[in-house]
């Protein structure tokens, strides 16, 4: 999931963007914004950085031992 300091970013970046009129509603604003960034990130099942490049590493290893397999499978069918 994305990091919650993320969608605080964007929560502020999004009020801050709000015309002059409406700052009083600011707050109730920034909390809107932050319940729909978060329902829509959570819906998207996004991965952070970290466990997409465990993922990438366990990948590897299972495809060079693959590699190992299928050639170790080609030395006993010959």
């Amino acid at each position: 999931m994305i990091d919650l300091r993320t969608i605080d970013e964007l929560t502020r970046r999004l009020s801050d963007s709000l015309p002059a009129g409406l700052t009083q509603a600011k707050d109730e604003l920034e909390n809107q914004f932050r319940s729909v960034l978060t329902a829509a990130f959570e819906r998207m099942n996004l991965v952070g950085r970290e466990e997409y490049d465990a993922q990438c590493a366990i990948l590897e290893q299972t495809r060079m031992k693959l590699q190992e397999l299928e050639k170790r499978l080609e030395e006993l069918a010959s």
